[in-house]
């Protein structure tokens, strides 16, 4: 038994909709369906009506929704008294942020963080996209950082959670540099395959190279060479030589200014910009409230203003 399959069956008997709460757990649909049914593997009872539209519960499942309600509420009650026991910790803010943007974007920006507001003590947890979302939504950090695009956007209630902009990111493509300082890589269709350096199957910086790539009026010859979910695993392959690579413009700012990676395309083209935004629970909904984060919140809408 997993709490998680509690929430989404829970989440599923208010919405009445796999696909919905498939969404709202930030899951894919098949595998929300794949924890449905191992609940009720573990049960031994069909504990949903597949039979009937919308999706409704057997009296078996309204019995276990009933507990289930009781027994996610008891479990988030002791999770709140261990964290009562945490009083040296309220000073710290905790932040869940996908690997790129802890690697790239964080720690310029909590350095001028600490210039213009003070001195803030920090944990950073690092994660991929879906489980940095998933940190938040589970009450296990108090801010979330991460990109958003508008083909891609985190599918966060605005009345749970409120969001504030730190500013934008380019993404574009990045080749090593040869001895004349050309790119040794160039994004441009041609007749011969250029090496990518791609990110894996599923994150998040795919799929903004895939929205890259389709909006180019003419689709360039790439093969796929490499794979990995973290833009620095893919810069420090680039600057190898191995091929070209979509990266963020902060995180090869001191490559470019040493001629070590240049652009591998015109400026304008191929390139994508994103907005970094953070996010928090609202202060009405909240399952726990630390001043210091309170605080740090106050200042960044201050400044957006």
């Amino acid at each position: 038994m997993e709490t998680k399959w509690l929430e989404d069956f829970v989440s599923l008997a208010e919405t009445r909709s796999f696909s919905r709460s498939a969404q709202l757990r930030h899951v894919t649909q098949p595998a929300f369906s794949r924890r449905i049914q191992a609940l009720e593997a573990w049960a031994g009872i069909d504990l949903v009506d597949r039979s009937a539209y919308p999706t409704r519960l057997t009296s078996a499942g309204e019995t276990l929704h009933a507990q289930a309600l009781e027994i996610l509420t008891a479990l988030q009650s002791a999770r709140n008294l261990m964290r009562s026991h945490r009083a040296s910790g309220q000073d710290v803010i905790e932040f869940a942020v996908p690997h790129t943007l802890a690697f790239t974007f964080f720690p310029h920006w909590l350095m001028e963080l600490k210039r213009s507001f003070s001195a803030v003590k920090t944990r950073l947890i690092a994660l991929n996209v879906h489980d940095a979302v998933l940190r938040l939504t589970e009450g296990g950090c108090d801010l979330l950082i991460a990109y958003h695009h508008a083909s891609q956007p985190l599918q966060l209630s605005p009345d749970r959670y409120e969001m504030l902009s730190l500013g934008h990111e380019t993404l574009a493509a990045y080749s090593k540099a040869d001895a004349a300082g050309q790119p040794m890589f160039r994004l441009a269709a041609g007749a011969a395959p250029v090496p990518l350096l791609a990110y894996a199957t599923g994150a998040y910086m795919g799929y903004m190279v895939e929205q890259i790539i389709r909006q180019m009026p003419a689709p360039p010859a790439l093969e796929t060479i490499y794979e990995t979910d973290m833009s620095e695993g893919l810069k420090a392959m680039a600057l190898e030589g191995h091929g070209l690579a979509f990266l963020p413009a902060s995180s090869v700012r001191k490559e470019l200014k040493a001629r070590r990676m240049v652009a591998a395309a015109p400026p304008g083209v191929g390139e994508l910009t994103m907005e970094v935004r953070i996010y928090r629970e609202r202060p009405e909904v909240a399952r726990h409230a630390k001043s210091a984060a309170q605080l740090l919140w106050e200042y960044l809408r201050a400044q957006a203003r």
